[in-house]
């Protein structure tokens, strides 16, 4: 990439491409932000390019953060490109729209210099911490929700004198810092795509520094904000042929480009304690109650791609497009979002729930996005219990239908078998997959075995309706395949 001396920067020979048109010089950090992966340079960081685009939110750049060990590439990805990346949009007709964002000033890289992060966050400059550390980032027990004290990172950096290594210790130890200069507080806002994520969060971090200072706990509690927020953008894992591509039609070399659907939404909670950018005028809703747009998302999108996941997976499909184009597929996941999801939730203001539908199953079947089951399988344990399980204990409790979730459930302990229905090998990529994996292996004989997992499934497999809807849905798979088992359903 070629830089410029009016702060403009793009990549020389670059035709098609959208580039920064401001000067990136001048701009200061706002947002220290924790998790650069796709899909936060594919959202937030896009619509703070969209801000400083129109000249807007110059004191609002965003310094990432990588804690883990495997953020080592992109912090010097992100090193020799100054920042930039390529953001690409994915349509449906096989087209390319390409765009440069530079809203990313400065990564730091926690684990070489860790009291460098701390001083980011704490100095005044910096008025909102941002996450994206996925689903199961968070030091919370699966089931209840609530903060968990035992969490191995957590006990860790809460050993007298450690030297801060996750998320929560590094913003803490700058939250004190905070408070014991008079800075003042700042806005801890989660884009994790949790229900209630500011409310997970604000039990992490008051949590934490509850347990490392009571003094300090109640300050955080009491001054620090953490706005809840859905999040909605398909954004697959970069492979080279992204990488090829932009070389070949564009003539444009970066080692890290993201590639994303057409489709973006975020609904943000109007919750800050120190300011925050004009998220509004680059598209984002703005409002006072997030609640009613969670549970749509997560329980019609979120839910609806591990309901097409595992049972895809298993039926011989490897991407998201494929399942969705088949009209059986189709046709099964269309009824769990009409017949089981819809009924537990709330009236969304400004939301066509059935067009909502109708455009999920089209955005699914775009081939140019090229999802991959195998990355939305992803953390199946968080996942599951996050997005599916809520709509199957509400209707459990409202004696509504169950049929489709508990297939969906009997689908993913057919695929944590680790073995697909032509005897392939499945890769399991789960915090529990040992456990899982260990449990699914005794249910051929013991078809209750995979609800065994209470941290997953609290107390379901003593639920007698559930129960035996999954295992009505397990024998199927095991015996007519995952096809046969949907066709059923559709056809029942």
């Amino acid at each position: 990439m070629q830089s410029l001396d009016s702060g403009t920067v793009w990549t020389e020979g670059a035709e098609g491409v959208d580039v920064p048109g401001y000067d990136r010089s001048g701009i200061t950090t706002g947002i220290v932000h924790f998790g650069v992966g796709g899909f936060h340079r594919a959202h937030l960081a896009m619509y703070v390019d969209a801000l400083l685009t129109a000249g807007q939110a110059r004191d609002w750049g965003i310094c990432g953060v990588g804690v883990l060990e495997g953020d080592r590439t992109m912090a010097t990805v992100l090193r020799d490109q100054d920042g930039l990346y390529t953001l690409v949009r994915k349509e449906a007709d096989g087209s390319l729209a390409p765009r440069v964002i530079g809203s990313l000033t400065e990564y730091l890289f926690a684990p070489d210099d860790p009291e460098k992060v701390i001083e980011k966050i704490a100095d005044p400059a910096t008025r909102i911490v941002s996450l994206t550390i996925t689903e199961g980032g968070y030091a919370i027990d699966q089931v209840t929700g609530e903060f968990d004290p035992e969490d191995p990172g957590i006990r860790a950096d809460l050993e007298p004198g450690a030297t801060p290594s996750t998320v929560f210790g590094l913003v803490v130890a700058a939250l004190a810092r905070r408070r014991e200069r008079g800075t003042g507080p700042l806005t801890i806002m989660s884009c994790d795509n949790m229900q209630g994520n500011g409310d997970t969060a604000r039990r992490v971090f008051t949590g934490f520094a509850a347990l490392q200072d009571g003094d300090l706990g109640a300050w955080v509690a009491e001054n620090v904000t953490f706005p809840n927020s859905m999040v909605d953008r398909i954004t697959p894992a970069t492979a080279d042929g992204d990488r090829d591509a932009l070389a070949e039609r564009f003539g444009l070399r970066d080692r890290w480009p993201v590639v994303c659907e057409p489709f973006t939404q975020w609904v943000l909670e109007d919750h800050f304690a120190a300011g925050r950018p004009p998220f509004e005028e680059a598209g984002v809703q703005v409002v006072d109650d997030v609640v009613p747009y969670e549970l749509m998302k997560l329980r019609l999108l979120n839910a609806t791609h591990q309901a097409l996941g595992y049972l895809g997976y298993l039926a011989g499909f490897r991407y998201v497009h494929e399942v969705a184009q088949d009209p059986t597929f189709a046709r099964f996941l269309r009824d769990y979002m009409d017949v089981e999801a819809t009924p537990t939730l709330r009236p969304v203001p400004g939301i066509d729930l059935d067009e909502y539908k109708s455009t999920l199953i089209e955005r699914f079947a775009n081939p140019g996005v090229a999802d991959t089951l195998k990355r939305i399988n992803f953390g199946s344990s968080d996942r599951i219990s996050l997005f599916l399980l809520p709509v199957v204990r509400q209707q459990l409790a409202d004696g509504g239908p169950i049929d489709r979730a508990a297939t969906v459930v009997a689908g993913w302990a057919r695929y944590a078998e680790g073995t697909d229905e032509q005897g392939e090998a499945i890769e399991q990529q789960d915090r529990l997959a040992e456990q899982m994996t260990a449990l699914a292996q005794r249910q051929r004989e013991e078809p209750l075995a995979f609800l065994g997992a209470t941290s997953v499934f609290g107390n379901l497999a003593s639920d007698e309706r559930f129960a035996a809807a999954y295992t009505r849905a397990l024998d199927s798979l095991h015996r007519d395949g995952a096809r046969a088992t949907v066709t059923s359903l559709v056809d029942g």
